[in-house]
């Protein structure tokens, strides 16, 4: 009899071993399905970085060739100045360059309505052919937006679901911020108009 319960002692065991043991291989499943999902989302905005690089680097010639034409608007091209200053600033995290990014954007809106106020500025070659540059830089940045915000919300939904939820809370997993045009005069591309 004392053999019997031996046997069913270590069916017990056995059995919560395989348990336990399919309880950790799943975790590392959903461990590694998020580790993917969000290295897809951080590939995805590298595409917008080469684009927000771009941008950066076009911005103090924008400015240049407008003050050119608008000295008096200082207020505009400070605001610029200072929208790209804090997009470029090191260390920051992806929701506060998120933030800044948006901030630059309203700025450089801005900045193009002024220059429709100027007929011989609107008529400038360099002018139109900075004008032309950003309007490709915005609606690169846009497609790619729009990639980067399909993956950041395949690996928020991912780590919301039950019960992935609690390995991603348990590894620190945090949501990924979506690249959203807060200004609706941002949401359309910029025009350039001849």
């Amino acid at each position: 009899m004392g053999a019997g319960i031996g046997i069913i002692a270590l069916g017990i065991i056995g059995l919560i071993a395989v348990v336990a043991l399919g309880l950790v291989l799943w975790g590392i499943g959903v461990y590694n399905s998020l580790t993917r999902s969000r290295i897809a989302a951080q590939g995805s905005f590298s595409g917008i970085d080469v684009e927000l690089k771009r941008r950066h680097d076009l911005v103090p010639n924008l400015v240049n060739t407008v003050k050119g034409y608008a000295a008096h608007e200082k207020q505009t091209f400070e605001s610029v100045i200072s929208a790209r200053a804090a997009a470029v600033r090191p260390g920051m995290n992806m929701d506060e360059r998120l933030k800044a990014e948006q901030g630059l954007g309203g700025a450089l809106g801005r900045l193009m309505a002024v220059a429709e106020a100027y007929p011989d500025l609107k008529a400038n070659q360099n002018f139109l052919q900075l004008q032309g540059e950003l309007s490709q830089i915005e609606n690169r940045i846009a497609g790619a937006r729009g990639g980067y915000n399909g993956a950041a919300q395949t690996f928020n939904s991912t780590a919301r679901q039950f019960p992935a939820l609690f390995i991603a809370r348990m590894c620190g997993f945090q949501d990924m911020p979506f690249f959203e045009v807060d200004d609706p005069a941002q949401r359309n591309a910029p025009q350039v108009q001849f």
